[in-house]
């Protein structure tokens, strides 16, 4: 059981030093994803970005998951029945709100180049790694060295479907019984988006200061 996740994030630091030597950069999955990645990037020295991906819903059950985008790739697994110019639809208004999204946590900063290093993806935890599997097919596009998945606590499923995807998973806590992330932390309160930007501003003041 973690405090929070800050105190999930420390625990997750130590086991990343490992990689503290290697040229690297820490992607984070807002919202709850950064608090958890603060503590690491701090201790690693890595810069934090946010990995910002959304699904492609199916025309006729938007719930149902035909692929996914992000601010620069996406991928689409082929439907009969779904036409390009949905796609095209589809890809432009994602990619509006993912825009947005990293504007108003990153400002006008360029995203981190990501070719030939060991890339670090942090949530808070993962239930079905279903996003994430997305988030790694994307991210392998980019050409990182090394592509791993670290977070305090995951499903044993979640983690042997990520295996197959990423290079290493890494979580401090891999239960027996799963009743959902929440359930490993004492406190879970939603994270909003000041907190995002707090964590992230710190970071940088915090590396101008050094």
């Amino acid at each position: 059981m973690f405090h929070d996740r800050i105190a999930a994030g420390q625990l997750l630091a130590a086991k990343l030093k490992k990689f503290q030597n290697v040229p690297g950069v820490i992607l984070a999955v807002p919202r709850g994803g950064v608090p958890v990645a603060y503590p690491v990037a701090m201790e690693l020295g890595f810069p934090l970005d946010v990995v910002l991906t959304k699904k492609i819903g199916h025309p006729g059950h938007k719930e149902y998951a035909i692929g996914a985008a992000s601010l620069s790739d996406y991928f689409v697994v082929p439907h009969r029945d779904v036409t390009p110019e949905y796609i095209e639809r589809e890809l432009k208004g994602i990619r509006a709100r993912l825009k947005e999204m990293y504007q108003k946590f990153m400002g006008d900063k360029k995203p981190e180049s990501l070719e030939g290093k060991t890339v670090i993806v942090i949530d808070d935890g993962v239930a079905t790694g279903n996003t994430l599997l997305a988030t790694i097919k994307l991210l392998r596009n980019e050409k990182p060295a090394k592509i791993v998945v670290a977070v305090p606590v995951a499903a044993k499923e979640s983690v042997k479907k990520l295996a197959s995807e990423a290079d290493e998973v890494i979580a401090v806590l891999i239960p027996g019984e799963f009743y959902g992330v929440g359930a490993f932390y004492k406190n879970f309160s939603e994270v909003s988006d000041d907190e995002v930007i707090f964590y992230l501003d710190k970071l940088r003041k915090q590396r101008i200061a050094s």
